[in-house]
Order: structure tokens, then sequence, then C-alpha cells
């Protein structure tokens, strides 16, 4: 929590700088990132937001745990990359995990309302567009699964909230992704992305914020750990499709299911859906080549990694004030477990 108050208070010393450039003639618009490692495991959290979840309804999970032999085959290996059965997780311990993570976002709650409140007193809030979104979920224990790693709704949902000048108020339920966010930002700041770069994927959710439709899918990629060949999804509509070469197909009516406990690929009422999606997939990747880039990928990265390993070495890009891979929780862990966790199992 020390790296994210001290991401947040430097956020709010370059507001106040900004502020006070407002009246020079050179000064032009600008763009400020703020990214926070919370909420995010270990699930530890200060007292004043952990007391407020002490009687929190959720902190059982919806779906409880799910034992190996009914779980579907990714969500096996994610088990056996979380190194279960060596160890067992309690009820109790779920309800604290999940109580630290809950209370961890009351925390972040309270960051943003800083950054906000400076907007506010330096008159800048009126001329600013913010932008909130989160790069993954967390299972938080539904299932018995963990950490993100899958496209169960726990993992791949996200917060995205706009707030700002040409963007009206309300609550867009169509699936969207941060793919969207680069899109959104130029349109609103009057910038061709066309001019910028040759991007395909993602689309500005201003149309969608005036009323219009989306039409284009949710598109997802994962090869990552617990992963033994490249998996994607496709979220169109009420519909989710999970494809992995290895694996049996996946399909999911997330507004008559939205817990997916009902994988309908095998209904022979949806066949004809289970082609359709295929058909995009194919469309769309090259499951071959993705699967051949990402262990080239990994053999150099096995390469250069004993290399980069040695001299000054710093996890983050950003270190606040002092080091943070020596300052902060988060760095302290054994690098060489997390890069053997990421690999795909050799000879495979």
């Amino acid at each position: 929590m020390e790296y994210d108050d001290e991401v947040v208070f430097l956020a709010t010393q370059k507001l106040y700088q900004l502020a006070r450039e407002q009246d020079d003639a050179n000064h032009r618009p600008w763009c400020l990132t703020v990214s926070l490692s919370h909420p995010h495991d270990p699930y530890v959290a200060r007292k004043q937001y952990w007391d407020l979840y002490e009687h929190c309804r959720a902190l059982d999970p919806e779906t409880g745990f799910i034992a190996p032999d009914e779980q579907d085959a990714h969500s096996r290996r994610l088990y056996h990359a979380s190194d279960y059965p060596s160890f067992e997780i309690t009820p109790e311990q779920v309800r604290r995990s999940r109580r630290g993570y809950f209370a961890n976002i009351s925390y972040v709650d309270d960051k943003l309302g800083e950054l906000l409140d400076v907007l506010e007193r330096t008159r800048m809030a009126d001329d600013t567009i913010i932008l909130f979104c989160s790069d993954h979920g967390d299972m938080l224990g539904e299932r018995g699964l963990w950490f993100k790693m899958s496209f169960f709704e726990g993992s791949a949902r996200v917060p995205l909230m706009i707030a700002g000048k040409g963007v009206p108020a309300g609550l867009i339920e169509a699936p969207v992704s941060n793919l969207d966010v680069t899109p959104t930002l130029c349109d609103l700041a009057g910038i061709d992305i066309a001019a910028i770069a040759p991007w395909t994927d993602g689309q500005s959710l201003l149309p969608l914020a005036n009323g219009g439709q989306r039409t284009a899918p949710v598109l997802m990629e994962y090869a990552a750990e617990g992963s033994s060949a490249p998996l994607v999804a496709i979220r169109e509509g009420r519909y989710k499709f999970v494809h992995c070469e290895l694996d049996p197909p996946q399909l999911f009516d997330l507004e008559a299911d939205p817990l997916e406990r009902n994988n309908l690929a095998d209904d022979p009422v949806h066949a004809g859906l289970v082609v359709a999606f295929m058909d995009k997939i194919r469309a769309r990747w090259d499951m071959a080549g993705f699967d051949a880039a990402v262990r080239e990928s990994q053999a150099r990265r096995w390469v250069v990694y004993p290399a980069l390993r040695n001299g000054a070495y710093y996890p983050w890009d950003f270190q606040p004030l002092q080091k943070a891979s020596e300052r902060f929780m988060r760095n302290h862990m054994n690098l060489d477990n997390l890069e053997e966790s990421k690999r795909y199992p050799r000879g495979e």
C-alpha cells in the first residue's frame, strides 16, 4: 500500500504543477496516468477499510469449490499451477481473502477521491476527462479458483468508467474491451487514430455512449500461467465462446447463466452457434502460428534472462523516491519461480 500511497502523492503534486502552468503561454493539454497495484493479492488491508466489511454478505463465493475432476480442462491446469492439493484453503481463509480484497477497493476509492478533490480545488475538473479501468479481475475463490488466468467473468470482467466533456451520464451494459480505451481517448481529444497507427482492434465507445449500438465482438487472448497452448474467447451479445486447441469448447449464455455453470457447447440445440463461433475463431486467429510465436518468445527470453539478472536489476520501471524493488512487498518474491510458472511445460 505504501507504493500506491506514493504514486497518488506524486500524482497530486503533478496535478498542482499542471494547474500552476495553466496560464503559461506554452501550456499544452496533458494526459496523466496514475496506476495503482490494489486491489490485489496478498489481500492485506488497513484496519479502517477491513472493518467496513465485517458483516458483508458477499464474503462467501456464489459458486463454491468445484472438485478437479468436475472442472474444465483449463481450470484443472490452474489448480495444478496453484499447487493444489498440496495445501487446503479453509472457508474462513476464503472469507478473509475476499474481505481484504473488498477493503482494498475502498482504499482505492479513497485514493481516487484525493485526485478528484485536487482537480476540483484547482478548477481543472470541468476541463478534464477521467477514465478509470482495471487490467483484470480476481476469481477470489469462486469455483475454487484464484487470481486471474481464465475467461470466467470474475477474472475477465473489469470496471470501465469515463466522465467529462462529451460523455453523457448513464450505464452501458453492452460488452466492451480495454482495447477500446485508446480509440475512445483519441475520439474525445479530436485525434484521428488512423493517422497514428494502422490499428484494427478496438473502437471508440462514444457512439455507444450516445445511444448507438456496438456491432463488433469483444476478443480475448490468454497464453500465460497454467496454459499449455493459447486460449482465445469471443464475447458477443449474451454469449461467450472459449476455444483452446487442446480442450473441448465452452459456450455460456451470460444472460440466462451469469455464473457460467452450464457449458452449452455439447447441447445439440446450440450446435449451429458453436459452428458459427468456430468459423469466427478460424477467421480471426491462426492458432498454430499463435502457439509458435509464444514458444519463440519464450525461447528468446530464456536466453536473455540470465543476462538481465546480472548487475542492477529493477523489476518495475518506476521507482518512487527509493527503489521499489527494495521497499515494497510485491517485489519480495522468487523471480526464478515466477518465470518458471509462466512458461509452457517442456516438451509440449
